[in-house]
């Protein structure tokens, strides 16, 4: 206390002498610049698990269905509908509201249950929850005015349910070798 500041610290650089004759750490004219030598070698393009596929696609329509549920309040009359106790041509009840969440929490559950389920009950959940959510799109569309904001929307949403569909109809398989034992041979064996 009661000491003066001199406008000088002695932890920033040029703060003081210096040895180099310049403050600026950037300014020195008699070092040359050193750069990174680029590499002509690529990148390696590392195979994406489909478990993570799917989770990251499942993960990226919920954010893209939000999103677009978020900004069609700022569309003229949607919060006017809310307060009058409407949403599109449904009454706002305990019934409308548990069947909305219930609708989203099913493709919300897909993102956890595309990394964990065995792969073969993970292949068709996604198949058929993908499948069935097709429409449930689409239905988005119906008597919206806004069809390029919606019809954007909407057609990012498909997007991504056709790289589940892909992704988890096209899941790699692998072939019984002659070491792995066939489940039918071995429960014949012990009976």
């Amino acid at each position: 206390m009661g000491q003066a500041n001199s406008g000088l610290r002695a932890d920033t650089p040029g703060a003081g002498s210096s040895d180099r004759g310049t403050t600026d750490p950037h300014n020195t004219p008699t070092e040359p610049m050193m750069r990174t030598p680029q590499s002509a070698t690529a990148l390696i393009d590392q195979p994406v698990p489909v478990r993570a596929k799917l989770a990251a696609a499942w993960t990226s329509f919920m954010f893209l269905y939000a999103y677009v549920d978020i900004l069609n309040f700022y569309t003229p009359g949607t919060v006017s509908d809310i307060l009058d106790g409407r949403v599109f041509e449904f009454a706002l009840s305990q019934t409308f509201s548990t069947s909305a969440l219930t609708l989203m929490a099913i493709p919300i559950s897909m993102i956890v249950l595309s990394m964990t389920l065995p792969a073969r009950v993970s292949r068709m959940a996604n198949l058929i929850v993908a499948a069935l959510y097709v429409p449930v799109t689409v239905f988005n569309l119906a008597s919206e005015t806004w069809i390029a904001f919606y019809g954007l929307g909407v057609a990012l949403e498909l997007l991504l349910l056709a790289l589940i569909l892909r992704s988890a109809w096209t899941w790699p398989r692998t072939t019984l070798s002659q070491t792995t034992p066939d489940r039918a041979a071995v429960g014949a064996q012990r009976a």
